[in-house]
């Protein structure tokens, strides 16, 4: 038996791109078969639909709201609900697992002013997870890209949002390649209309951040 998990997904709780509630897309994944989603809003360097100029404590809580409410409907419907960062730095989206609320609220100087080098590493030092996702992704507003080799876990080298003509994917399974880098995949839904239907396929339940870390490695 194989288990289902979406690793990559925005709410319009957090994420300024995202018209799909929490409650929406938690039940929807479980509809499509999934066992289990991550919830991964942009943070507060990236698009997020949360307003930047309140104390940092009431923006880490409204920020968390979308991971909270789709848990809430998980546990009702049988869905495990896991909390994750989409941040951004230099052009280049990171998603990280493995922290929660507490953590953000007690590491503001951390998360917005200090080398983004020094946070993957203390992140990954606590046993947490850095994906690079769609590393390849061009867009107007990417005027360059930006690649951490030696700072991440893995690497997303399907993201289901992106069309295969543009081979994003195609050249970020090349770069996972050439650094022996983990491979793992996401939707990066948004819509309920275009749930891409991506994700990870494992042996044994996701049950918290350290089995997908082991499950991945």
């Amino acid at each position: 038996m194989m288990y289902k998990y979406e690793t990559h997904l925005h709410t319009r709780e957090g994420s300024a791109c995202s018209s799909a509630s929490a409650a929406d897309m938690a039940r929807l994944h479980k509809e499509m078969g999934y066992d289990g989603i991550f919830v991964t809003n942009h943070f507060f360097n990236g698009n997020t639909s949360v307003p930047r100029d309140l104390p940092w404590d009431e923006r880490v809580d409204l920020y968390c709201r979308g991971y909270e409410i789709a848990k809430e409907v998980g546990d009702e419907i049988g869905l495990k609900v896991f909390f994750g960062i989409e941040y951004c730095k230099y052009n280049a989206d990171l998603l990280i697992y493995g922290i929660d609320k507490e953590w953000l609220k007690a590491n503001e100087h951390l998360l917005m002013y200090t080398d983004e080098r020094v946070l993957f590493a203390k992140i990954r030092e606590m046993g947490g997870i850095v994906v690079h996702a769609h590393p390849f992704r061009s867009d107007s507003y990417i005027h360059h890209i930006t690649l951490y080799p030696y700072d991440v876990d893995a690497v997303e080298v399907i993201n289901g949002s992106h069309d295969p003509n543009n081979m994003y994917n195609t050249r970020a399974n090349l770069y996972a390649d050439m650094y022996g880098l983990v491979k793992t995949a996401g939707s990066d839904s948004r819509h309920v209309d275009k749930l891409f239907g991506s994700g990870i396929s494992v042996p044994e339940p996701i049950n918290s951040h350290e089995d997908y870390l082991r499950l991945l490695r």
